[in-house]
């Protein structure tokens, strides 16, 4: 089906220049929204040209949304727009608020959906919920913009959206990884056969095994990692390679509790910048982790790939009745040059809370036990281990006590 648009194909060169572009012009918006405009004070948006300079930029968590969205509603203070001046406003677990149009691929899931060969012709059955959160009206709008045509399902009533797959002749599946499943086992129970060749899916993990089950009914199945306040962030091509990161976002991954890029290949925390004029979010924390992959992908695109994902990233784990953040951690690792990185273990030893901590030096010098007590609050047993030899699993916190 070739390429959605020439975006996707740019080389180096090009992502750079457009990259030194967009960055100034976003935030100089971004700083027109009252909270935005506090996070940004003292910064001068023409300076930031380059991923560089915006990983010097300030971290916004999700708490911190909610929270001013507490205190100024619905939006906190992220847009300079009234809630009726969007054609939707939506609700998360939280609570938290997001605004939503109609026109322009929102959330630009679009260019998923065509990368997953969806397009004029097709029917998406679409099986995310349409009521309060906005994944049903993400994949009607990213089907508009294929134009194809749509079932809005929604969730549940297996048994009616066997009929209306079969009655209506749907080819194209989307919702949860698992609930497809679900309605294809109510098929077979009805005694019918359902006309679906394609899924695109999310909210989920898509297990090997589940896709491959999917493939032997003729389902080709695609996954994308998106979120109600960032649209698509990544998705998947017919190269199965990782998850090409959306043009319409800009992707670090960061040590957790930071916001420090880690290095190629290593597993952290997912930082997304949003471009949306309306709704710009600056190095928004997802709490996800994930890590970038080297090269480019075989079908041709050629923005950052990264593994999908990986785990939560949110880590806070109470030990001796004291909470431990990743921030913390991060903070114990700034003190000593030489330690590069560093985990925490939270363990029980003769029915008591116990506590490690791994760090990664090539020394043997530095008080570390006392920059443990004056990071972490509490005494632990230090262990100096060598650079390279923690897992990369994006942990600086690990907790292996058992709550069975």
């Amino acid at each position: 089906m070739g390429y959605y648009d020439d975006l996707e194909t740019r080389d180096e060169g090009q992502r750079a220049e457009a990259l030194a572009a967009a960055l100034p012009v976003a935030l100089s918006r971004a700083r027109t929204a009252p909270a935005l405009a506090r996070l940004l004070r003292d910064v001068d948006p023409a300076s930031v040209t380059d991923r560089a300079a915006l990983a010097r930029l300030p971290v916004i968590r999700k708490a911190e949304l909610s929270e001013a969205q507490k205190k100024s509603p619905p939006f906190g203070g992220f847009t300079t727009r009234l809630a009726a001046e969007f054609d939707h406003v939506f609700q998360s677990p939280g609570p938290i608020y997001e605004p939503g149009r109609r026109e322009g691929d929102w959330w630009r899931l679009g260019r998923f959906l065509h990368a997953s060969g969806v397009g004029r012709g097709d029917i998406v059955q679409n099986c995310f919920g349409y009521h309060l959160t906005p994944a049903g009206m993400m994949f009607e709008s990213g089907a508009r913009a294929v134009d194809a045509a749509v079932l809005p399902a929604g969730t549940g009533q297996t048994e009616l959206q066997v009929r209306a797959a079969v009655d209506i002749g749907t080819t194209c599946y989307a919702g949860t990884p698992d609930f497809l499943k679900v309605i294809l086992d109510r098929a077979d129970e009805m005694g019918e056969v359902l006309s679906f060749t394609k899924a695109v899916v999310g909210g989920g993990a898509l297990f090997p095994s589940l896709r491959a089950l999917y493939a032997d009914r003729g389902i080709v199945t695609r996954q994308c990692y998106a979120t109600a306040d960032l649209g698509n962030i990544a998705y998947e091509s017919e190269a199965l390679e990782g998850m090409i990161v959306d043009e319409g976002v800009i992707v670090e991954i960061v040590r957790p509790g930071t916001g420090d890029p880690v290095p190629e290949g290593e597993v952290g925390e997912v930082l997304v910048t949003t471009l949306n004029p309306d709704y710009p979010l600056v190095r928004f924390a997802t709490g996800d982790l994930s890590a970038v992959m080297s090269g480019t992908s075989p079908c041709g695109r050629t923005n950052m790939r990264i593994k999908g994902w990986m785990g939560r990233a949110d880590q806070t784990t109470k030990i001796k009745g004291m909470f431990v953040r990743p921030e913390q951690v991060a903070a114990l690792v700034a003190r000593h040059a030489d330690v590069s990185r560093a985990r925490v273990i939270a363990d029980r030893q003769g029915e008591m809370d116990v506590m490690t901590v791994q760090l990664e030096t090539a020394g043997q010098g530095g008080d570390y036990a006392a920059s443990v007590m004056e990071t972490l609050k509490m005494r632990a047993d230090v262990q100096l281990v060598a650079p390279g030899s923690l897992p990369n699993d994006g942990k600086v916190i690990e907790d292996r006590r058992s709550y069975e």
